[in-house]
């Protein structure tokens, strides 16, 4: 029946082959490079959620642990944050909502990799990244922290359910 992953978006349950040959043509030469440098081949869950992302669609992603949701979640979005195609904006860009603090201080750590990845990319082709920053908020994170994101706020933003409450009211 072929892949038994579900990716729910507004008009969309997965469980078929992506329409895609290669599945990273999608992305700019440097995260492709990254990415293939790095991992075999992208897994079922990636492929379905990137056709659903990089066609605009929502999506919720659900599969097992070690099936590659951080990536599958988050590459669409560091490529055109790390390739300037979102240039000339400024502030949160990307939200994610985490269910747990720890949770998130993982999805945090583990982005740093494929950025640092893209940009040593873009420096072996003689280009340069923009800077690409990521934050956390929780209910931990200090006055000083919390005015310092509202300042400057970062590309990527990590935070609770009830951080984004506070911070919303």
């Amino acid at each position: 029946m072929g892949r038994q992953v579900c990716i729910a978006t507004l008009s969309l349950c997965a469980g078929r082959l992506g329409a895609m040959t290669d599945p990273l043509a999608r992305f700019t030469a440097p995260t492709r490079e990254w990415f293939a440098g790095v991992f075999h081949e992208p897994t079922a869950v990636q492929v379905d959620a990137w056709d659903a992302i990089s066609a605009g669609r929502h999506a919720l992603v659900v599969a097992p642990t070690g099936s590659g949701k951080t990536l599958a979640a988050f590459l669409w979005a560091l490529d055109r944050l790390a390739t300037g195609r979102d240039e000339g904006r400024r502030g949160v860009r990307v939200l994610y909502v985490s269910p747990l603090k720890a949770l998130g201080a993982d999805v945090e750590r583990n982005l740093q990799a494929p950025l640092a990845g893209i940009a040593a990319r873009m420096a072996a082709a003689g280009g340069a990244m923009p800077e690409v920053r990521t934050g956390m908020r929780t209910g931990d994170t200090t006055p000083d922290q919390r005015r310092s994101l509202q300042r400057n706020p970062p590309d990527i933003l990590i935070t609770t359910p009830e951080s984004l409450y506070l911070m919303l009211t």
